[in-house]
């Protein structure tokens, strides 16, 4: 009776020691699924926040829309949008200044709003 005793609390010892590493390994797991796909998101935001601002220099405004489009996807900050979005206003305007001194104001202001942009931006990615 002893030994029949001993070997059900081995087997019952055995099945919790297996089930008990089996949860924590897909705790693991998830933490860690979670964790790769927080820091994939992060890298997207970094690269198309850079991008954003780099590509306001362009002088045709294509990869400053192409760079726009993916901050307003993958941004979950609406006021984040909306700082790129006013980022553009300036520069439109510039190609459209009739004088020296307001053109230096819309680059004034552009340089501004870059720097608000990057500011906001880099608390997301950090």
């Amino acid at each position: 009776m002893d030994v029949l005793f001993a070997s059900i609390i081995a087997v019952a010892g055995t099945l919790l020691g297996s089930t008990t590493t089996y949860v924590f390994q897909r705790l693991t797991a998830g933490h860690a699924e979670e964790f790769a796909r927080n820091e994939q998101l992060r890298q997207e935001r970094l690269a198309a926040y850079s991008a954003y601002a780099g590509a306001e220099a362009d002088r045709l405004g294509a990869a400053a829309d192409h760079a726009r489009f993916r901050v307003q996807m993958l941004a979950r900050d609406p006021d984040l949008v909306r700082r790129a979005d006013a980022v553009r206003e300036p520069i439109d305007a510039i190609f459209e200044a009739a004088a020296l001194p307001e053109l230096k104001e819309h680059e004034t202001r552009s340089q501004e709003l870059v720097k608000a942009f990057i500011a906001a931006a880099g608390d997301q990615v950090l």
